[in-house]
């Protein structure tokens, strides 16, 4: 997709679509990168101000799934060394049966 067809196609989408994510499966192995996730970078300021647009992915924190997240200081790959620059991710996972049961009976 070129860049005019993606901003004609962003312009498009009615706003506040309901979040949908499939969550990933229960003991899933492997990679994720194919799975419904949402990556930001950038400085926490930025960050934050996006997740602040993203709270209805908190219900996902539920009896039956949860959110898979980070949010750290972004690495050099060989180094160690720290960016200057963050990182968040976000994924619904799946839980397993005995923690369905549990949080069903205790709760959170």
């Amino acid at each position: 997709m070129t860049k005019d067809q993606m901003l004609d196609r962003w312009r498009r989408i009615p706003n506040n679509l309901s979040l949908r994510p499939t969550p990933v499966p229960y003991k899933h192995r492997g990679s994720t990168y194919d799975e419904d996730g949402i990556r930001i970078t950038g400085t926490p300021q930025f960050i934050d101000s996006v997740l602040s647009r993203l709270r209805d992915l908190l219900a996902y924190e539920s009896a039956t799934t949860r959110l898979q997240v980070v949010y750290q200081e972004s690495r050099d790959k060989d180094t160690g060394r720290c960016l200057g620059s963050w990182n968040a991710y976000v994924q619904v996972h799946e839980r397993g049966r005995e923690a369905k049961i549990m949080r069903t009976m205790f709760g959170q």
